[in-house]
């Protein structure tokens, strides 16, 4: 099994080179920090808005090299936070809206990837989240009855039967389905966009390091760039920057991919609808079936590395794999016999409210997006049209959002924030391990740690 090597999603053409650095300094309309899809889809927008804009995007390895290239694959509708807390501060229209945007924005990639030329695999199969005991069966109800008062996010229940009917999982007793949502393979799509907007005259740097933000200037180990506007687009590897060190935590994720798994063992599973799946346990799983007949599955292993510490190539440690290789077994168990041959982490970028936000400071210059805590495959999308606008159309529909200039305090200082990021998932493993057993309903532990973490 191939361990690291930054994901799977690499693993047919291999790993990128990374294209021309900056060799100098220079100057530019806009500068975006992150080649991810926060930064290219910014890039992408902006350019279609002003062609004439002067924008160059600079990245420390290669375009993809963070979450954008690793994620599980999940083009989904999710507003990360919940709406309710937004509902609250800016009314039900609003936030009905918002999520409309989100639903919108699904089909949104999926236009340009047509309209680009861009072969990501992308299958539109909508999400289903199962529930596997009577406990988070209780909590797949609770979340049923919150959303049938979003009729906008379309979910709706699947009994035992139904949910079967998509996919066969063992001991599933429930599942609640949602439309706007689709399969992609990350790495095809992000290394598609970093062809587009170089095509429409980005000067994108690879192998570039950011090393401060500042007004005006992005400074970096190879010269610094002067610019009207600065954008941040660096997701999970944002507290690398001196100045944004607590902003937002770098929570890792890890995945496991199966070989290729023969007839039989789909006869036996289903799933040929290619919905992303996910589940309601408290440490809770993702997967999704890909092109080529695998199953790639995601989970927390190792979820926080002191002082904020970030990886390198995506190794992920046996015990991981190990739980992860777990959880596949008891959802499907024909995939007992299958190889699993690639496993891999990243980062994603976690505020403390667990809210994604997007804002431009119009007197520095200086914007950002993130903090999409593992659902920002779509929202990149829309945080990249709103950062568009804020510069060049101010006053939008989409910069008056609610996720737009929101301030979010900073995460506390170490130890505080590694005990408590430990103690968070050791509660939530602890939780789920009872569930799993004899208790019915939601452990007081998880609601505790969900109290703590600022997660409800």
């Amino acid at each position: 099994m191939v361990n690291g090597e930054v994901s799977f999603w690499y693993a047919d053409g291999g790993l990128p080179e990374p294209g021309p650095a900056l060799t100098e300094d220079t100057t530019a309309d806009v500068a975006v920090v992150g080649a991810g899809y926060t930064g290219l889809w910014t890039a992408y927008y902006l350019k279609q808005a002003r062609p004439e804009l002067d924008v160059v995007v600079l990245e420390s390895r290669f375009a993809g090299f963070g979450a954008s290239g690793r994620n599980g694959g999940w083009l989904t509708n999710s507003m990360t936070g919940g709406r309710e807390d937004y509902a609250a501060s800016h009314g039900r229209e609003l936030t009905g809206r918002f999520q409309t945007l989100l639903n919108e924005t699904v089909d949104e990639v999926i236009r340009v990837a047509a309209a680009e030329g861009i072969d990501a695999d992308i299958a539109k199969g909508g999400e289903l989240i199962v529930a596997r005991n009577p406990a988070q069966q209780q909590r797949l109800q609770d979340w049923a009855a919150a959303e049938s008062v979003w009729p906008e996010a379309g979910a709706r229940l699947l009994d035992a039967a139904e949910t079967s009917q998509r996919i066969r999982i063992d001991r599933a007793v429930g599942s609640l389905f949602q439309p706007h949502c689709a399969r992609i393979q990350p790495a095809k799509l992000v290394r598609g966009l970093a062809d587009t907007v170089r095509r429409m005259g980005v000067r994108l740097y690879e192998g570039t390091t950011v090393t401060e933000i500042l007004p005006n200037q992005a400074r970096t180990d190879r010269g610094t760039v002067e610019a009207r506007y600065i954008l941040r687009a660096t997701e999970g590897f944002t507290a690398g920057l001196k100045s944004a060190h607590r902003d937002w935590l770098p929570m890792n994720s890890s995945l496991i991919v199966t070989e290729p798994l023969p007839e039989h063992v789909w006869t036996q599973i289903g799933w040929d609808g290619a919905e992303a799946l996910g589940d309601m346990a408290h440490a809770y799983m993702y997967a999704q079936r890909t092109s080529d007949g695998r199953i790639a599955l995601g989970g927390r292993g190792v979820p926080y590395r002191y002082g904020s510490g970030l990886d390198t190539d995506g190794a992920t440690q046996p015990k991981t794999v190990a739980q992860l290789a777990d959880i596949l077994h008891s959802m499907f168990p024909a995939t007992r016999s299958a190889r699993l041959e690639h496993a891999w982490s990243g980062v994603l970028g976690v505020p403390r409210d667990w809210k994604a936000t997007v804002g431009l400071d119009p007197q520095t210059g200086l914007g950002w997006a993130g903090g999409y805590v593992g659902t920002g495959v779509a929202a990149t999308n829309l945080a990249a049209r709103t950062l568009r606008d804020l510069i060049v159309d101010p006053g939008s529909e989409l910069t008056r959002m609610p996720w737009v200039n929101r301030k979010v305090r900073r995460w506390e200082v170490e130890p505080l924030r590694w005990l408590a990021v430990k103690a968070m998932y050791s509660a939530y493993h602890a939780a789920d391990r009872a569930e799993n057993g004899r208790l019915k309903s939601t452990s007081l532990i998880a609601r505790m740690a969900d109290k703590v973490s600022g997660r409800s």
